[in-house]
């Protein structure tokens, strides 16, 4: 473990709402709410500050943040546009370094154990892209800074919005030890509601379990969750990052019962994953149904296949296969999603070089 190596993890502040709330002033101070109609099934994208005092937060259905905050503001978004400002704001990390890797449009983490700044804290390096993403962009950002990326991630969230939180590497273990469990990047709600029924609730909780007993509990997360709370990773800053799933997913506007309803938007999706993988020069193996019916109940189901498929007949009999073998015609469906994953690259062959 090289605990020399600067790691700096930018998380943007509510960024979709604040991209909003900096070209519309109209927007500014108030509840904002991104995301699908209220007055239908959609799902908060994100949301602004002001709308999560109210308790409204993201995958929250849109009609109940509606009842929670009933003076908020909705609007659908402009991911396009959110893209062109993101590509802004990785153009100010370019500045600093090239070892970039993105997790979203929103955040990614930075190496500038070496920087083009030739500066050697990576604290102040933090703070000036801080101060030059508000400068030149209009938007605040969060940053944690330390010698790896999960505790990088976890500080970035330590103090929201507009924050700053070091951790050196003298200081990780009790950093670590007193952060909630929940707010353990890879833990997710099932995951912390197991470790909670177990008696896990903050970082010391977690460090005071032995690796065989996590791996029991947790399996490969538990070998995981075994050295992060100790500060030990290794993982790199890759700016290279592949992509390992393409997938698309809606939520009806009403509840549906008929197959061939399901079967028509596994048709779609197939089409778009198709389009997205012919883009990427991808082809994957892996065909993850999801389904989340009327009481919120939600289930995945996943076929590996023989061969690697991209075409859209291919991802959609597979689809359907899944499908066939989940849904009952019994309950009412609220949301489906296909995903294409395990990708690789697709070789051509047979390339006739002609001169």
């Amino acid at each position: 473990m090289d605990i020399s190596r600067k790691i700096i993890h930018i998380d943007m502040d509510a960024f979709y709402a604040s991209v909003e709330q900096r070209d519309h002033p109209e927007y500014r101070g108030k509840p904002l709410i991104i995301g699908g109609d209220p007055n239908k099934r959609g799902v908060v994208s994100t949301c602004s500050y002001e709308a999560r005092k109210f308790g409204v937060h993201s995958a929250m259905p849109t009609k109940q943040a509606v009842k929670k905050c009933p003076q908020g503001i909705f609007i659908h978004g402009n991911m396009e546009h959110y893209k062109e400002v993101s590509d802004q704001i990785r153009a100010i990390f370019k500045r600093y370094t090239e070892l970039i890797e993105p997790l979203s449009l929103d955040e990614a983490y930075l190496d500038v154990t070496e920087n083009k700044k030739g500066m050697k804290s990576a604290t102040l390096i933090a703070r000036d892209i801080q101060r030059t993403i508000y400068r030149e962009l209009g938007l605040t950002s969060s940053a944690g800074v330390s010698y790896n990326k999960f505790i990088a991630k976890i500080a970035s969230d330590y103090r929201k919005p507009a924050g700053l939180t070091v951790v050196p590497p003298e200081e990780a273990a009790a950093f670590l030890e007193s952060i909630p469990i929940d707010k353990f990047y890879g833990v997710g709600k099932v995951t912390a509601e197991k470790m909670h029924r177990l008696g896990i609730h903050s970082g010391k909780d977690l460090k005071a379990w032995s690796e065989w007993d996590l791996i029991r509990e947790f399996h490969k997360h538990g070998y995981y969750l075994y050295r992060h709370v100790r500060g030990e990773s290794n993982s790199l800053v890759n700016p290279n990052r592949d992509r390992k799933s393409v997938g698309k997913e809606t939520t009806f506007a009403e509840d549906v019962t008929e197959e061939w309803l399901l079967q028509q938007a596994l048709w779609r999706f197939a089409g778009k994953i198709e389009t997205r993988l012919q883009k990427i020069h991808k082809h994957g193996k892996t065909v993850v149904l999801k389904i989340r019916y009327a009481d919120f109940s939600t289930y995945t189901k996943r076929l590996t296949l023989n061969d690697y498929i991209l075409d859209q007949q291919s991802i959609y009999e597979a689809g359907c296969a899944l499908l066939a073998d989940t849904f009952t015609g019994e309950e009412s469906v609220r949301l489906i999603g296909l995903t294409v994953s395990n990708l690789k690259p697709v070789y051509f062959e047979n390339l006739r070089l002609e001169i």
